[in-house]
């Protein structure tokens, strides 16, 4: 809903919590990353791990360098929201020595 269906080619598309950590794993960092936070109910009905929990993920446990980590929060949750975009840009300050 946030990017035009026509530019869907020019994106690899992650759900999920365990998606996105398969994909960083196996492809490093893309160019960059555009999160949602609410990422609906895993297999069992439950709620999933969110967009949250996937930026706590890249900065607690990838042990990548996100130096020059570029993303983007399109959650419609405000909350959320700002809490993945307050992580990552105090993270990558804190890391760049900023």
């Amino acid at each position: 809903m946030v990017y035009d269906k026509a530019m869907e080619s020019e994106f690899d598309i992650v759900r999920t919590y365990e998606d996105f950590v398969t994909y960083i794993k196996r492809n490093g960092i893309p160019e960059l990353i555009s999160f949602d936070n609410d990422l609906g109910l895993d297999k069992d009905g439950e709620v999933a791990p969110d967009g949250y929990a996937a930026a706590k993920w890249l900065v607690y446990e990838s042990g990548l360098d996100l130096k020059n980590l570029k993303f983007n929060v399109h959650s419609a949750n405000p909350v959320a929201s700002k809490q993945i975009e307050g992580l990552l840009t105090n993270y990558i300050k804190h890391i760049n020595g900023l």
